[in-house]
């Protein structure tokens, strides 16, 4: 692995993580997937040898669970899944070179190679823990099949992870409060023996690791403070028959299974090798990609970078590392972790149908493109992202039908109606050379910033310039008046059209290979780099067609119509449920007579009678965070704009304090804020985040301990 910038001469694996072979995927899911398959293709524009690889997550408890209540077995139900993802992923342009799954014999050799090297360098040991037991129905209960509280922060929590609150990883015996998911019993611990790999002893390793790490900020800075508190070591094994067994030395017999997370990364190995054994090693070497000393040419390995949600982070910069380090493999270069997708505001509910569903999308009629245009751009990659049919609409009328498409169509028509009635030109403008040029280097910038937002904003960026230098010459006006100028011209726009096609193939890519034809380029858009985005156009040119279709206010109403609908149905058995959970208050009657500096009962506003569900609390995502800079807002009386950090990122929020606070004194407090409130533009300032604050006076929320910020309030 280099630090060098992309493009490098190791060879480079791009990694989703794995989608467990366990329901419909929603565009939600996709975001992860189609932000890899963006950076793998802008690799390869530069020209960067790249295997871009992923699978299916077949083990864990999640996929016992449903192939039981389906009645089928889990190698069954998540075969079907997998399949499905398999045929999913291509429908929206997701090129994988390679899709494999966990259940392969490829990945259950490697991951039983690698866990042995593990035990026999004396990185794993034997130890006694709890692990919980349901005493009625005689079984014990791994992970998954455990839901409790968190030691860590109190929140409602999953066997393995404390999903609703801290995110910690949790190991077995931890959770409080153990209850048995299939029975609902509540559960005992009992004293088991299960394999232990020794992570705290690369304490020092991976503090190095993070310093090293490049990606995003979210993946860089959060696993520091586990680091901080204190590594523990990883309970590798589970109390399970689904899975891969434990390869336990010569004569021992293991009666247990790996651990999910052990042979899910591995995955990323075993996909690439398959990749190899298809392609052949002079195309693609995982060795020389994974293995530390494998390959002379490139002695410290290739250019490994994981894309994944942020809710795995841990997973792959503190324990896979780990692994990696223990048995001299190539340690990841990059992990870009992304925000989450919600849906008008509030987050996808697959039990309440509350999602836009990856199958619906295209049997709506919709291109992939456009959606991957959304997703792809719509906010920095750790950013979240919010899904609105209004949002998607807005976008792709105004960007990419008004213009990308706007430009392309406009200038290759009037090219292919004018061209042979004038003179050739073979060589494109200085204006136009060197603007093509800017957005070369946007776009290269982009990549090695691990940015995919500006992967697209280049390309955008130069339709704009198309559109604006189309309009300023008007070659319409030139065809009779000045021939010459109006060839240039149009050449021009054709040579900006032919650098669209190479620049937005990775957002586009079906509408990029669509235009490479309409421009008359020889071969495949997918095939060529950057280089070829600034030379000079050839070949007959087509007659051209809409890139993009616009998307009326009429669908957007429809589509909203069925999914409020939808919504509706399945909430239906489950609103009366959820709000009597919330109705029993501990009202004892007791009044007290206030203080002189507590308002009155009469000053302070009724309690509203209008309930809302637990599950509508959840969606409010409020967080912990520390204001770093404040400062007034020129011409607002009222408003000071905050920079906060809120752990995973760093936001600017506008907040209407400063006649009620002194501004200097605001940096380094600790404020509550509303995270996923809808971002609103004040006095020219995007505000994305709300400060909470009690009162007329504005008496900021805060925490009573040393609560570090990011945290969630539950």
């Amino acid at each position: 692995m280099s630090h060098d910038e992309f493009p490098t001469d190791t060879p480079a694996v791009v990694t989703c993580g794995l989608p467990y072979a366990n329901g419909e995927l929603h565009i939600g899911h996709l975001r992860t997937y189609v932000g890899g398959d963006v950076f793998a293709r802008a690799l390869d524009r530069l020209g960067q040898q790249t295997a871009f690889v992923s699978g299916s997550d077949m083990h864990g408890t999640p996929v016992a669970v449903n192939a039981e209540q389906a009645g089928v077995s889990p190698e069954t139900f998540a075969l079907d899944w997998h399949e499905t993802y398999a045929e999913t992923f291509p429908r929206f342009n997701v090129a994988f070179d390679n899709y494999g799954h966990t259940h392969d014999e490829t990945n259950t050799a490697v991951t039983r190679e690698l866990v042995r090297e593990l035990d026999e360098r004396g990185h794993v040991y034997e130890k006694e823990i709890m692990v919980a037991y349901d005493p009625v129905d005689d079984q014990f209960l791994p992970d998954r099949y455990v839901e409790g509280t968190c030691p860590y922060c109190g929140a409602h929590a999953r066997g393995d992870e404390c999903d609703e609150g801290c995110q910690r990883h949790l190991e077995p015996g931890e959770i409080e409060d153990p209850v048995s998911t299939i029975s609902g019993n509540p559960a005992e611990y009992h004293e088991r023996t299960h394999k232990f790999f020794a992570v705290s002893e690369f304490a020092d390793y991976l503090s190095g690791f993070l310093d090293r790490l490049e990606g995003t900020s979210n993946a860089q800075n959060q696993p520091r403070e586990w680091i901080e508190d204190g590594l523990k070591d990883w309970c590798i094994t589970r109390d399970m028959e689904w899975g891969i067994d434990y390869p336990g030395a010569e004569g021992e017999s293991v009666d247990l299974v790996l651990y999910v997370w052990v042979d899910a990364p591995i995955e990323y190995i075993s996909s690439t090798k398959q990749y190899t054994d298809r392609v052949g090693a002079d195309v693609f070497d995982w060795e020389a990609a994974w293995k530390e000393g494998a390959s002379e040419a490139h002695p410290e390995g290739g250019e490994i970078i994981h894309v994944i949600g942020r809710d795995i982070i841990q997973h792959h910069t503190i324990f896979w590392p780990a692994m990696l380090e223990a048995t001299d493999h190539t340690e990841p270069r990059a992990v870009m972790a992304s925000g989450f997708v919600t849906l008008g505001g509030k987050g996808f509910s697959t039990s309440r149908d509350r999602a836009v569903w990856a199958e619906e999308y295209l049997d709506e009629g919709f291109h992939p493109d456009p959606l991957r245009y959304y997703l792809a751009t719509n906010g920095g990659f750790q950013q979240d992202v919010d899904f609105s049919w209004e949002k998607f609409r807005d976008r792709v009328n105004t960007e990419l039908v008004g213009t990308v498409g706007n430009f392309c169509y406009r200038s290759l028509l009037f090219a292919y109606r004018n061209a042979d009635d004038l003179p050739a030109v073979e060589t494109t403008s200085g204006e136009v050379t060197d603007r093509i040029d800017e957005a070369i280097t946007a776009f290269e910038a982009a990549v090695n910033d691990y940015s995919i937002r500006a992967v697209g904003d280049a390309t955008v960026d130069l339709a704009r310039f198309g559109n604006e230098y189309i309009q300023h010459n008007e070659p319409w006006k030139l065809v009779d008046e000045d021939p010459e100028a109006a060839a240039q011209v149009i050449h021009d726009c054709v040579a900006i059209a032919k650098a669209i096609a190479v620049l937005f193939e990775p957002i586009a890519p079906e509408t990029c290979e669509r235009l490479w034809a309409q421009i008359g380029a020889s071969g495949s858009v997918h095939d060529v780099t950057v280089s070829a985005a600034l030379e000079p156009p050839a070949g007959d040119l087509a007659e051209p067609t809409e890139l993009f279709e616009k998307v009326p206010d009429e669908r957007v109403e429809e589509l909203n119509a069925k999914l409020d609908a939808r919504v509706a149905a399945a909430e239906t058995d489950e609103d009366g449920d959820a709000e009597d959970d919330m109705a029993d208050g501990d009202d004892d009657g007791t009044e007290t007579e206030p203080d002189d500096d507590i308002p009155s009962m009469t000053d302070i506003d009724p309690i509203s009678d209008d309930r809302i569900s637990f599950d509508q609390f959840q969606e409010l995502d409020i967080r912990v965070g520390r204001i770093e800079t404040a400062e007034g807002i020129e011409g607002a009386d009222d408003l000071v704009k905050l920079r906060v950090d809120l752990g995973v990122e760093t936001r600017t929020i506008v907040a209407g304090l400063k006649r009620l606070h002194d501004v200097e004194t605001l940096p380094e407090t600790k404020v509550i804020v509303l995270a996923n409130m809808e971002k609103a533009e004040l006095f020219g300032v995007e505000s994305n985040g709300m400060v909470l604050a009690a009162g007329d006076e504005a008496d900021l929320l805060t925490t009573h301990e040393d609560t570090a910020p990011g945290t969630t309030v539950r």
